[in-house]
């Protein structure tokens, strides 16, 4: 069956293979789905014909669909934090708050991205990341693919840029890409045609967590200007230490950064923060504790420190807590190593802890990432 998509999804002209005639199915929230055929062979006639239908449609629908000039973010990969303006981190935050609501309905499911493929290739392991992607993209109607990496041809000897060009021959919408290599998904973004988004890059970028924690800032702060925000741990090895750098900076935070000096990286003293080894002082007038994980997979042939010793000094409880501003929220990215990292009372708290709210608003951010990318890769592919 030949088909193609118009209006971000909204318009499918497809012809089946005994068909005659092209047909087209029109979606629009609250309406019911109309299929009819459009009475000519012609793709181009086809096309006016149902761009004319949903305009009278869409006239008398109460969610109108947002113009495309209302588009902030025009890129059609997201792989960098660095890539990112203020404006464009606004808007994306902004487009995820319409999904914070939609994710809190009985039923959870729309068909913005229906017909639309999405993979996600993860090369480290993932509990969060990768199940919320998923989670994302089936709640937009999409066809999501989880490779098994582990039964890949990779294992044959086939080279990563082989084996994506290979998933791009099957025309698919999105790639989402975690793997241990830094930079790899800006490479593999210069190789194909789908747009791509990195789900982490060894110690570099995580683009994705950072986004869902300034938006899960935001909706406890409605002015980052005024936030002191402390990031603790293991810095050195950490992608979501750097792109919350980067990002919460950007969006006008004050940052700390808090950790055992062989943990700090040389390349810090270019990055808008300020560096701290002691918790007490580090801590002080800030509203924000991030907690990082131990990147144990990563400190290979170094020295590891005793977990006593390491949350005797750097881990997070509530008497370290009272350095900080009266009450100031904990984040962590997870997974968490309870009793190392942070007290596991503390992390359980509701009344201070945000980490299950970030969990949440990580769907969120990333229906709101798939959905702007697609629609800005059918912009491009339009003209």
């Amino acid at each position: 069956m030949n088909s193609k998509f118009l209006k971000s999804g909204h318009i499918k002209i497809y012809k089946r293979e005994n068909s005659k005639f092209w047909q087209m199915k029109i979606k629009l929230p609250k309406l019911k789905a109309i299929r009819s055929s459009t009475g000519t062979k012609i793709l181009k006639y086809a096309e006016n014909i149902a761009l004319k239908k949903f305009s009278s449609l869409n006239k008398y629908n109460e969610i109108k669909i947002k113009n495309k000039s209302k588009n902030i973010y025009k890129k059609i990969h997201l792989v960098e934090t660095e890539d990112l303006n203020k404006k464009e981190i606004e808007f994306i935050l902004q487009e995820a708050i319409k999904f914070i609501k939609f994710n809190k309905k009985r039923i959870k499911k729309n068909n913005l991205l229906e017909g639309r493929t999405v993979f996600n290739l993860f090369f480290e392991d993932s509990t969060r990341t990768r199940t919320s992607f998923e989670v994302a993209a089936k709640r937009l109607g999409a066809d999501l693919i989880n490779v098994a990496v582990k039964d890949s041809s990779i294992n044959k000897g086939e080279t990563l840029l082989d084996t994506m060009t290979t998933i791009n021959s099957m025309n698919p919408d999105v790639l989402i890409v975690r793997h241990p290599e830094e930079g790899i998904s800006k490479k593999i973004s210069m190789n194909v045609d789908a747009s791509v988004i990195n789900a982490g890059d060894g110690s570099h970028e995580h683009p994705t967590q950072a986004l869902l924690d300034a938006l899960t800032i935001k909706s406890r702060f409605k002015n980052f200007t005024k936030l002191k925000i402390a990031i603790c741990g293991d810095i050195l090895h950490s992608r979501v230490a750097r792109s919350n750098i980067i990002i919460l900076s950007k969006l006008g935070a004050k940052i700390n950064v808090i950790g055992p000096k062989e943990w700090l990286p040389q390349n810090l003293k270019k990055l808008p923060v300020k560096v701290f080894t002691d918790m007490e002082k580090g801590l002080k007038n800030c509203n924000i504790v991030m907690m990082l994980r131990i990147q144990k997979e990563r400190i290979v042939g170094k020295i590891m420190p005793n977990e006593k010793t390491y949350f005797k000094k750097y881990g997070l409880d509530y008497n370290k807590l009272q350095y900080a501003k009266k009450n100031a929220f904990v984040m962590h990215p997870g997974p968490m190593n309870r009793g190392v990292e942070i007290d596991s009372e503390l992390a359980d708290d509701v009344t201070r802890s945000l980490i299950q709210e970030q969990v949440s608003m990580g769907v969120a951010i990333r229906m709101a990432c798939l959905d702007i990318l697609i629609k800005n890769r059918d912009n491009v592919l339009s003209y």
